[in-house]
């Protein structure tokens, strides 16, 4: 049985996303505090910031933006995010992001938990 959990942001590490500019990710919950099938995952991305184009042909991901604005590019398509959206990206769809305003973004991805997770680099 797992254990329920509260777990401040603050307490939380920020890694550098791998390929990334300026950007960070904080794993607030996952497979190491017991949760059995999601992975919740807060990304900051600073002005001037970017995450270049990949995709994972085998995950779906639930994204929701807490703050800032940024641009999203979502297989041939792009458009501006801001707080308050949330984004659906289908398994295998090609996506990026870049912070091209004044303020950091922050925003929540809830990933599957599965142990073959895979991001191809385009």
């Amino acid at each position: 049985m797992n254990t329920p959990l509260v777990r401040p942001q603050s307490l939380v590490s920020k890694k550098p996303v791998q390929k990334g500019k300026d950007a960070f990710v904080q794993v607030l919950i996952g497979p190491d505090e017991g949760a059995p099938n999601f992975i919740m995952r807060r990304f900051t991305i600073m002005p001037g910031g970017s995450i270049p184009a990949h995709l994972h042909p085998s995950i779906e991901h639930e994204q929701y933006v807490l703050s800032g604005s940024m641009k999203l590019g979502l297989g041939d398509s792009q458009r501006v995010v801001t707080a308050g959206e949330a984004v659906f990206i289908p398994a295998g769809v090609a996506h990026w992001y870049e912070n091209e305003g004044e303020q950091p973004v922050v925003f929540l991805c809830v990933i599957p938990k599965t142990k073959n997770f895979e991001t191809e680099w385009l």
